[in-house]
């Protein structure tokens, strides 16, 4: 394989100390500086460099620069012995130290920094006029035009220094990037490429193309001139090996870019060799008499020029591969990194007969192991673009044996665009390298169809059609659409397709593997044609489960044509559907409607008997256009439908079907259709059929003392029906509500009927009272109307009332949820929007209603685990559901509460149960409790403190007063505590009056009930105030001082043993006192902190919010560390003398929008605090060390600690309508160590 060859002009060092050769040195000298050191290649591996997280990080170490040794010792020449070779060059700047006297006199003034800075960022000249005049004003004045251009790059770095005439004379390179990283700002973190606003918006894009059309401009010129682009080379190396992040970042996106644009060059120049090659080789197979000597020796110079300018290049190129791309391919920052994955992909692409090697892929390869996202997102699309080319396929084989593995793994990575890019990636693999991936990897790829994005989903599903349909389907259909929709192609398909799912086993619905094949196999998917044949057809030998896979199927298909949605659960990113989209469908509709019509009757007449496949056909009917009835004049179907639909609801009682006929018959049942008058007919029979059967029932277990199984079916199968219709349709002239009510009162009078019917009654009911009030919901409603519904419905919730005492907890459950439902109803809300007559009907629950509501909560939702049954003897589905009931019940009595219908006080037996059953109803407790806050927040604060008290109460009345803090159940109610004080959120100042208002009551409360008089022993209620201690950080330094001097009054009525202080008391008075400050400056608090961090850092995934451990809710309290920083000195000394600084930072940063001054200022910004050891290297930093931080490392580190802390945080206890302050980036909201009382 070819191989670039080393520079023959510049040397690239791998730290600042050896960049230490001036701009314009000889490069005679330069290759001296060259030749002279060691011949392997040693990497810097500090700090900058090395990233302990990533992957195959032996590899970094040991193979680094390895393939670039032989070709160095080989190819490298000096450029004294090519100048002859050459043409005369442009005349050129004279070299350092020369003592030649040219007779023009240079420039005195500074040189030009903003001209092309300005216009590059403004992005309105057109960029080769603007590269043009910069090489005229080169040509006028070397010197002068270099350093616009060197200037040029360090303003794009946002540095304000320049590069001047003097010190482009008597300055190296070191030298000059350490005097420019002097001058730097350090006010904002933000520089041109990572800046915001509409100003910086394009600068990386014009940035970029700057670079490229200076080296397509100067590819005839100036670019073979040894002064320039060594140089500018040269420096930019320099500036990427800086540890201004600024500096690196910027010098490596030019230096990438302009290495691509050299692979561009490259590339032209080896066409032209290969042009100029058969042009002699055609004139020297010429006859003697045709053959022209001048035209070959003009050839051969040619050659040799081309020869001269190829190997130029590849020096070029070597150099910055070697001094540049070698080292920030894993720098610590990831923007860097993604560069350098980006663009030598670009190089692969471009110029793979150089760099398709496995000595450059080994580089993608190595990185696909990144911690970071858009690292990881560049190496996948890099390799897309190598083997999307089947020409380079064959060369890829080594690299995809050894990373093949680690890329079907990150088919399962958590960021779900990277996810994505690698499905795409190994597609690409198995189209274009047969055999490559094995069985296995694509069973590892197969249930990624099943997730709930639905890029990756559809991505997966591309995969899946190209490995299993596609070989099967694609060579039979052939190509033309004729050939592609033959019915023997569709039937494979879709047998192919069961066999998938049914064998599988990876998921329960087909509508999301529809989904993932959608957007690739879209078409077959709508051949609902051949679907109704094998569905219709008797030789098909599907099975029962195949039967019902297949007409799933169908009903996904059909939804997916009409409407466009993904199920239930995936996620889609589009947010309309452009007119050409929205056309399709409409046709698509058509089509599904013309080809279904005749065809649904049969299939519901085929499958009528199997509820499992009539329910989702007669979903079919919410995709149909139901005016194609009328239009085609198919009437006749619609007959055999009503027919089908009739026999079915008669024949079945499961609530799905019954649920499904009832809604399809509510879509032909619209006025507007003309054949209104003959579906209405058709359920008028269906209902009377009905009630006939329900008279006849309902007679006979009134009449008789027993009812055998058979007639107790039969009676609720009709209630089912009535109950499912009534849901649907108004049923109410058919007066259903009487003898349900009374079959009702019976049962709770003598509980003689049984639950099966009582069930489907008591929904009736409720259906008739809503349907009633539809019906009164006019101004001209009759004020007998509105006294009887109100009679009707008072009686409704007596009968819920009594059954929530029943013994059949499905009937309390079903009474529970009308019963709040009922309620919400007919809540004050009702008369909102100018209804102001139905205010009689507005009802307000006894106080026994009330209390019989909390009791049924505490008994059926908040359960202990060892009541809710074995979980051996339940599968996973079974909880799952009964957790969704659960939630439901909570749900229902929490609206209650917000609604005003129950009184607010009642919400204390939610939230006392809030941290328990965190998991578990975490999300709607706390949306209950942000509700009630913005409805009352003093009430709210009450209520929070009068669910402690419950819980306090409780287990004092179980376990008594001794020893009680000690019990796992007062640790718990701590946790709740803890957490009911993250609910305030960061605002001190506005929720001041209500802390302070919570700690008296608490004080109040915890002093309630005295010891016996002449008693040493505490109060019962003393150990509250441990509680009352977790709501002491969200208190005023004086509202602190004010509440010990409330509590040292409240103390003087209690006796107490001399010499003796209560620990409850201590702890509060602790919680209050400006002692704590001091620990946060003590040593044994520095390494909690630092012992917090480490575990941060380390831990790989984030613990649950849910946890009762104190640690995992706190936030660490970090000093702000600017971004535009140094790195050059990480000690150990400054680590811990940061360390310190840090624990004592979290008081000053407690006060409330105040920024630093006076004396604080000084404490946080003295430069005492950051002096920096003397470097063992030998360089004297000086002041240019002396910054806010010398550690971009560790400020990676600490950021992202408070990043994951304040996500978990926010996500506790973001309030709506609550900022946080800019003054408080690091408060630890949480540690009772964090008040300083000095500093209020």
């Amino acid at each position: 394989m070819p191989t670039l060859r080393s520079s023959s002009r510049l040397h690239s060092s791998s730290s600042p100390s050896s960049v230490s050769s001036p701009l314009h040195r000889t490069v005679g000298s330069t290759l001296r500086a060259l030749s002279t050191s060691s011949s392997s290649i040693n990497l810097p591996c500090d700090d900058r460099d090395s990233d302990p997280s990533e992957g195959d990080s032996h590899s970094l170490s040991t193979d680094e620069g390895s393939d670039f040794e032989e070709s160095l010792r080989h190819n490298v020449r000096k450029r004294s012995a090519k100048r002859p070779l050459r043409t005369p060059p442009v005349a050129k700047h004279p070299k350092k130290g020369s003592q030649m006297v040219e007779g023009k006199i240079q420039k005195k003034s500074e040189p030009p920094t903003s001209d092309l800075f300005d216009s590059v960022k403004t992005a309105k000249s057109d960029m080769q006029s603007l590269v043009d005049e910069w090489l005229e004003s080169y040509k006028q004045d070397e010197e002068a035009g270099f350093l616009e251009l060197i200037n040029f790059f360090i303003r794009s770095c946002g540095c304000k220094g320049t590069v001047t005439p003097e010190m482009f004379k008597k300055m190296s390179n070191s030298e000059i990037i350490r005097h420019l990283t002097e001058q730097f700002n350090e006010d904002s973190g933000d520089y041109p490429l990572t800046a915001q606003g509409p100003s910086w918006k394009k600068f990386q894009g014009s940035f970029c193309e700057f670079v490229r059309t200076l080296v397509y401009q100067c590819q005839y010129s100036l670019l073979y001139d040894g002064f320039p682009m060594d140089n500018l080379i040269s420096l930019l190396t320099g500036l990427s090996d800086s540890q201004v992040r600024a500096f690196r970042h910027t010098s490596t996106l030019a230096a990438m870019k302009l290495m691509t644009s050299l692979v561009r060059v490259a590339l032209q120049l080896s066409l032209h060799k290969d042009n100029n090659q058969r042009q002699y080789e055609a004139e020297r197979n010429k006859g003697p008499g045709q053959r022209a000597p001048e035209r070959l020796e003009s050839l051969l110079e040619k050659r040799k020029e081309l020869q001269e300018h190829q190997e130029e290049i590849e020096g070029m190129m070597n150099a910055i591969f070697r001094g540049v791309f070698v080292h920030r391919y894993r720098d610590i920052l990831p923007e860097i990194r993604a560069i350098c994955m980006e663009e030598i992909g670009c190089w692969m692409q471009s110029y793979s007969t150089s760099f398709l090697t496995d000595s450059y892929l080994k580089y993608i390869g190595w990185t696909l192991h990144d911690k970071h996202r858009e690292v990881r997102l560049k190496c996948l699309k890099a390799l897309k673009g190598l083997y999307s080319n089947q020409e380079l396929t064959s060369r890829l084989e080594l690299f995809t044996s050894r990373f093949k593995d680690r890329m079907v793994s990150m088919v399962m990575d958590r960021e779900y665009d990277v996810a994505v890019e690698a499905v795409r990636l190994l597609t690409l693999i198995l189209k274009n390298m047969e055999g490559v991936l094995t069985s296995a990897d694509c069973e590892s790829i197969y249930p990624v169809v099943y997730a709930s994005n639905r890029a990756l989903a559809s991505a997966a599903g591309e995969f899946l059609y190209w490995k299993l349909f596609y070989p099967e389907c694609g060579t039979k259909a052939g190509v033309g659409r004729e050939r592609r929709r033959s019915p023997s192609a569709q039937r494979t398909f879709f047998h192919l397709l069961l066999s998938f799912f049914v064998e599988s086993e990876l998921h329960d619905h087909a509508a999301y593997l529809v989904d993932s094949l959608w957007d690739c196999a879209g078409t077959q998917l709508k051949d609902w044609e051949s679907m109704t044949s094998l569905l219709l057809q008797k030789d098909q030998n599907l099975g029962n489960v195949q039967e019902n896979t297949l007409i799933e199927i169908l009903v996904s298909s059909a939804r997916q044509a009409v409407e466009g949605h993904p199920p239930v659960g995936r996620v889609t990113g589009r947010k309309g559907l452009t007119a050409k989209e929205r056309k399709l469908q409409a046709d698509d509709k058509v089509k599904l409607t013309e080809h279904l019509i005749p065809l649904l009757p049969q299939l519901l007449a085929k499958f009528s008997a199997d509820a499992e496949k009539v329910a989702p056909l007669l979903q079919l009917l919410n995709y149909f256009d139901l005016s194609i009835y009328c239009t085609r004049r198919l009437e006749k179907h619609l007959e055999l439908l009503l027919q089908q639909l009739q026999e079915v609801v008669v024949k079945h009682a499961e609530p799905a079907v019954l649920e499904a006929g009832a809604h399809a018959l509510y879509l032909l049942c619209k006025p507007e259709f003309t054949f209104f008058s003959r579906v209405d007919f058709a359920r008028s029979q269906l209902v009377d059929l009905l009630t006939d059967r329900f008279q006849q029932e309902l007679d006979e277990l009134l009449q008789s003392s027993f009812l055998d199984e058979d007639e107790v079916y039969s009676l609720a199968a009709t209630l089912k029906r009535l109950s499912a219709f009534y849901n649907a349709h108004d049923l109410t002239r058919w007066e259903l509500y009487e003898p349900c009510y009374g079959l009702l009162r019976k049962a709770v009078d003598t509980g003689e009927v049984p639950h099966q019917v009582v069930l489907p009654a008591l929904t009736l009911v409720y259906f008739s009272i809503l349907w009633t009030l539809t019906h009164i919901s006019g101004p001209d409603a009759s004020q007998k109307q509105v006294l009887d519904l109100k009679s009707r419905m008072v009686a409704f919730c007596e009968l819920c009332q009594s059954c929530l005492s029943d013994v059949d907890p499905e009937i309390q459950e079903q009474a529970f949820v009308l019963l709040s439902d009922m309620l919400l109803i007919f809540s004050p809300q009702m008369i909102l929007g100018g209804r102001d007559f139905l205010r009689p009907l507005i009802f307000f629950p006894e106080a026994s209603l009330q209390s019989e509501l909390a009791s049924f909560l505490m008994d059926h939702v908040f359960l202990q685990p060892g009541d809710l049954g074995s979980g051996h003897s339940q599968d996973d589905h079974v909880q799952i559901e009964q957790l969704h009931q659960r939630r439901r019940l909570l749900a229902g009595f929490c609206k209650l509460l917000l609604y005003g219908v129950l009184e607010l006080d009642a919400a204390s037996d939610v939230f006392k149960h809030y941290n328990k059953f965190y998991n578990d109803y975490g999300d709607i407790i706390k949306e209950t409790l942000t509700r009630a806050r913005q409805i009352d927040r003093s009430h709210c604060s009450r209520i929070l403190l009068l669910s402690l008290k419950q819980l306090y109460t409780e287990l004092l009345q179980e376990q008594g007063p001794q020893g009680l803090s000690e019990l796992p159940a007062f640790i718990e109610m701590r946790d709740l505590a803890r957490r009911f004080a993250l609910s305030f959120g960061p605002q001190q100042l506005h929720n001041r009056d209500l802390v302070v208002m919570l700690h008296k009551e608490g004080i109040k409360f915890s002093l309630s009930e005295l010891p016996p008089p002449g008693s040493s022993g505490e109060p019962p209620n003393l150990a509250f105030l441990e509680l009352l201690s977790e709501f002491s950080p969200r208190l005023f330094h004086q509202d602190k001082q004010l509440l010990l001097s409330y509590l040292e009054k409240c103390l003087q009525r209690v006796s107490q043993a001399p010499g003796h202080q209560w620990g409850p008391v201590t702890t509060y008075c602790h919680s209050l006192s400006p002692i704590e400050s001091a620990a946060e400056a003590s040593p044994q608090g520095h390494s909690r902190s630092k012992k917090r961090r480490i575990e941060g850092t380390t831990r790989p995934h984030r613990e649950d919010v849910s946890s009762s451990q104190e640690e995992s809710l706190q936030l660490p309290s970090l000093l702000h560390t600017p971004i535009l920083t140094s790195t050059t000195v990480k000690s150990r000394p400054l680590l811990e003398e940061l360390g310190e600084m840090e624990e004592g930072s979290s008081a000053s940063d407690f006060t409330h929008d105040r920024p630093l001054s006076g004396p604080q200022r000084s404490r946080f910004l003295g430069t005492q605090y950051f002096q920096t050891p003397n470097n063992p290297s030998g360089l004297d930093h000086g002041n240019q060390l002396t910054r806010l931080s010398l550690m971009e490392e560790d400020e990676e580190e600490e950021l992202e600690i408070l990043d994951e802390s304040s996500e978990e945080w926010q996500d506790i206890d973001k309030q709506p309508g609550d900022h946080s302050s800019s003054s408080e980036p690091g408060l630890d909201l949480l540690d009772t160590t964090e008040l300083n009382i000095e500093d209020f």
